[in-house]
């Protein structure tokens, strides 16, 4: 399995399958690197699980304030069985003391979102 084939499976089981189809080899360079790099070599490896990498993640994408991202990787981690809500909602309090309320309210205000999704 090459480096590209081996990510774009990684891709789409981090995804869920949920996100469109990278475009093909050599239409466009950063997603070949995000693929070959990224996905295969970082998401690919057994040093850390997914649900390792997606916590670790989740915090990153948090300390910046993007929601958007934010959702795809809530969903998903809600979709694998990852985390539940009840778990993220709990990360989105526990980031008030370490990214700061308006931060936070805004991973929140993504997660709640989802929540007609996912009823729990």
């Amino acid at each position: 399995m090459s480096k590209r084939e081996k990510g774009i499976e990684m891709f789409n089981e981090v995804y869920c399958n949920d996100l469109p189809q990278p475009p093909e080899k050599g239409e466009d360079g950063f997603f070949d690197f995000m693929l070959e790099s990224l996905f295969s070599e970082l998401w690919g490896n057994d040093i850390l699980t997914i649900e390792q990498r997606r916590l670790l993640l989740l915090g990153a994408i948090a300390s910046q304030g993007e929601e958007m991202t934010f959702t795809i990787q809530a969903r998903s981690a809600m979709k694998r069985g990852e985390l539940s809500f009840a778990q993220l909602e709990e990360i989105t309090r526990f980031m008030t003391q370490y990214i700061g309320y308006p931060k936070a309210s805004k991973m929140r205000m993504a997660l709640m979102g989802l929540k007609k999704d996912f009823d729990q």
